[in-house]
């Protein structure tokens, strides 16, 4: 018997602003919740992601984070789009020979974009 990842759930202050920025940049569905939150749907069998308001505030940097790849096209211009989705640029302490570019999300949660093509899970490490 095993587990696997299901979800991945986000605290946000303003949760239409992250299901708007979040649905763009993963091609998912939003399912408003009735309770302030919302549940993004993947049109595969991927995870999900839930939204959750709170009214606390992000101190440093994430614990935890996800790491992307680029479906269909090449990681320069998907760091372009993102960052027209809203994202931002982020130093974590990277020295700029990564794998990855670390970016944030309009409310600053870190993720990282890996410079791989889509072929399953990587393997080696991010280092955000």
């Amino acid at each position: 018997m095993t587990s696997r990842f299901a979800q991945w759930t986000l605290d946000v202050h303003d949760v239409e602003r992250q299901a708007a920025f979040w649905s763009a940049a993963l091609g998912y569905t939003i399912d408003r919740g009735d309770d302030g939150d919302a549940h993004l749907w993947p049109p595969d069998d991927g995870p999900s992601v839930w939204l959750q308001p709170t009214t606390e505030p992000k101190t440093g940097k994430n614990r935890d984070h996800p790491d992307l790849v680029v479906t269909g096209g090449d990681v320069r211009s998907e760091v372009v789009r993102l960052l027209g989705l809203g994202a931002s640029r982020v130093d974590v302490g990277q020295k700029g020979d990564e794998g990855f570019t670390v970016l944030a999300d309009p409310e600053g949660n870190e993720f990282c974009l890996l410079h791989v093509a889509d072929r399953g899970p990587p393997r080696y490490r991010s280092g955000s």
